[in-house]
């Protein structure tokens, strides 16, 4: 077969897979069944495997990964690129193949891509998209089941910053997995944006060698295998508490969203904008700053005599940092967890995260695995009350404040459900000012 034959079949078939993509989102959104930002993914890539490639080709793209902030920082990211170009991204946090593939059909005619990729699949969509440049964020355990040991992370991870030499790596200095996993890349900008869950990095994940932390500084005991040192890099961008320090100056940063883990990761999203694409540090600080909503996370819903905040968190090092930002004057507070595939059906993780300091606030344990973070409160000695039906906890709750912290697919279904009862009560009071009229 014939080169030209060849491409103008591959052609077809990627017009063919777009179509049928585009059907089958309109689909999806028409009868309900999904938002479709995988579905369309889904179909393309059954009808034409080459179609992630194909449809990056000449796009500048900077792949966002780790276990907590991908789609924070991928939304900050995107915010500080659109003040110069047109962006394609995933924001609404589909970060595997079928959710990358859809972001990319879904707008075409971008000149830049900023997608947030799942650790596993990080490897893949950088052969296909062959970034400019990677952010490098944290790494915990998160759904063992699924994803298995961190340190199997980390060695993918490594392997594809050395199978893309031109790649530029902004990572977590403070952050000893994500160190090990570019600290021989050739283009690396080491930013120190914090490391608040630790139980995952006390040994080296090169030679298992303890790992000694001090205020400023980390280093393994152990020297690697060639006889260097393992030890935490100098960084060249750092966040504080009086706003962002690069290597021409500080930039106050006053966030809208809550929570030192979003300064790390709006240090790192300013830091891979102005070193990869050349964005001046003023203007991506103030795209930052924009950002107050991501996917509904930290958004707040009145309901009845509740003012509702939702909180997400997915892993120990997600909840420990998502507690830290619970209001402990509220009202009331509900935590919810599920178990399905999404969350990762293993729920030892309970144990790993403290509970054991909500005083004085009307606690309520909720979800399809209530029992088990129900049980976990006992142990903590947090006087709650079990409500599996998580808009029935809130409901449940004195009137007032209301902070909800809800693992993945719980949260997911609360927000559906919240939603659809506010829209339901707006049209009731429609129809009812209509009779009245």
């Amino acid at each position: 077969m014939s080169f030209n034959l060849r491409r103008t079949l591959r052609k077809v078939r990627t017009s063919v897979a777009t179509s049928a993509a585009n059907l089958a989102t309109t689909a999806s959104r028409a009868t309900g069944r999904g938002a479709g930002g995988m579905i369309g993914g889904l179909v393309a890539n059954a009808i034409d495997p080459s179609i992630m490639s194909s449809l990056g080709a000449g796009r500048p793209a900077i792949l966002v990964t780790g276990t907590n902030g991908k789609s924070t920082t991928t939304r900050m990211l995107a915010a500080a690129l659109r003040t110069r170009h047109t962006v394609a991204t995933n924001d609404g946090g589909d970060n595997m193949d079928a959710g990358i593939i859809s972001a990319l059909l879904a707008d075409k005619d971008a000149s830049h891509l900023v997608l947030e990729v799942d650790e596993l699949h990080v490897p893949h969509v950088a052969d296909n998209l062959n970034p400019q440049a990677l952010v490098l964020l944290n790494l915990s355990r998160d759904q063992l089941d699924r994803v298995g040991e961190i340190n199997k992370i980390e060695r993918a991870l490594r392997a594809c910053v050395k199978a893309h030499p031109d790649m530029l790596v902004i990572a977590n200095c403070d952050d000893v997995l994500m160190t090990s996993v570019a600290y021989d890349a050739p283009n690396v900008i080491w930013v120190a944006a914090g490391a608040g869950w630790l139980g995952d990095s006390v040994t080296c994940p090169r030679t298992g060698g303890h790992v000694v932390r001090e205020p400023e500084d980390w280093y393994a005991v152990k020297k690697l295998p060639d006889g260097r040192e393992f030890r935490r890099p100098q960084p060249e961008w750092t966040v504080s508490d009086e706003g962002i320090v690069s290597p021409a100056g500080t930039y106050p940063l006053n966030l809208e969203l809550p929570g030192r883990a979003n300064r790390a990761n709006a240090a790192q999203a300013v830091a891979a904008a102005a070193e990869a694409f050349g964005i001046a540090t003023d203007a991506a600080v103030t795209a930052v700053e924009s950002i107050d909503d991501v996917a509904g996370r930290y958004s707040t819903i009145t309901r009845g005599e509740h003012e509702i905040r939702l909180l997400l968190a997915k892993n120990p090092a997600g909840w420990q940092e998502a507690l830290s930002m619970v209001d402990r004057n509220a009202d009331g507070l509900v935590i919810a967890t599920n178990g399905q595939v999404a969350d990762g059906v293993d729920m030892s993780w309970l144990w790993d995260v403290r509970f054991e300091d909500f005083e004085g606030i009307s606690v309520k344990a909720a979800g399809e695995r209530g029992t088990d973070l129900a049980v976990r409160l006992v142990y903590a000695d947090i006087t709650h009350e079990l409500i599996p039906d998580p808009v029935q906890a809130i409901d449940a709750c004195p009137p007032g404040r209301v902070e909800v912290l809800a693992n993945y697919t719980a949260f997911r279904d609360l927000k559906k459900a919240l939603e659809r009862d506010a829209a339901e009560q707006h049209d009731n009071s429609e129809n009812k000012e209509n009779r009245h009229a």
